[in-house]
């Protein structure tokens, strides 16, 4: 069996569990090219210039146009942190805000708009009460590399990548609708600030926030405080 060339694409210094994803594909695809990045890089020429059979982005920090997809013989594949409910940034933030119940990741065909090409296989996991984002992201990753195991298992067999019967459920959200939810106004209630408070806790970030007078004060979380 002829072997797939892969390109594989993702960011640099990711949890430990997107290192796992990263050392699987030199160990088990030989014609295998890998490129990393962060957020707000340019798109490297090195995948301008790819040809090859599948183009695999695990949290990519670019967007890839589609003239790279193109270049894809067989398939470009995504795997998505969220579920078909939650595309585009901020899925776990608009979970926790939403308290659902389960939540997933998905792998999913690309398209040059950002999750909306057709999915391959959606993994679920319940959500509870005293999940913050932290956790449920830290789960996510979990899921998140299972499903690219079994993925990608599929290709290394030569079998045809798995369809899924579900789609996606909105249009993916965007980062000022992201941080439009962590925006605390004086009118609110109580219930609704305590919320959009848990909804942008998350160790790094600086929270959820109110604007006075023309200045942007943040709630103050302590992170050890568990």
């Amino acid at each position: 069996m002829n072997q797939p060339s892969v390109l594989f694409v993702s960011k640099k210094r990711e949890d430990p569990l997107a290192q796992d994803a990263l050392a699987f594909i030199p160990q088990h695809f030989r014609d295998a090219q890998i490129v990393l990045g962060t957020r707000g890089d340019p798109l490297p020429e090195s995948i301008r210039g790819w040809r090859g059979d599948y183009l695999v982005s695990y949290l990519s920090p670019w967007i890839i146009p589609q003239c790279v997809l193109d270049k894809a013989r067989v398939a470009a594949i995504n795997f998505h942190p969220g579920p078909p409910e939650y595309p585009g940034i901020g899925c776990y933030n608009f979970a926790i805000y939403d308290r659902v119940a389960t939540y997933g990741v998905t792998c999913h065909r690309m398209a040059a708009a950002v999750d909306t090409g057709r999915i391959s296989a959606v993994r679920r996991f319940p959500v509870f009460p005293s999940d913050d984002v932290l956790s449920l992201a830290k789960r996510s990753s979990a899921h998140l590399l299972l499903l690219f195991y079994e993925v990608m298992s599929v290709i290394l067999c030569g079998n045809p990548l798995p369809e899924s019967d579900e789609t996606w459920q909105r249009r993916p959200y965007t980062t000022p609708e992201m941080y439009d939810l962590f925006r605390i106004t004086p009118e609110m209630p109580e219930a609704e600030v305590e919320r959009r408070v848990k909804a942008a806790q998350y160790p790094g970030w600086p929270g959820a926030f109110v604007e006075l007078g023309g200045q942007r004060f943040y709630h103050a979380v302590d992170h050890g405080r568990r």
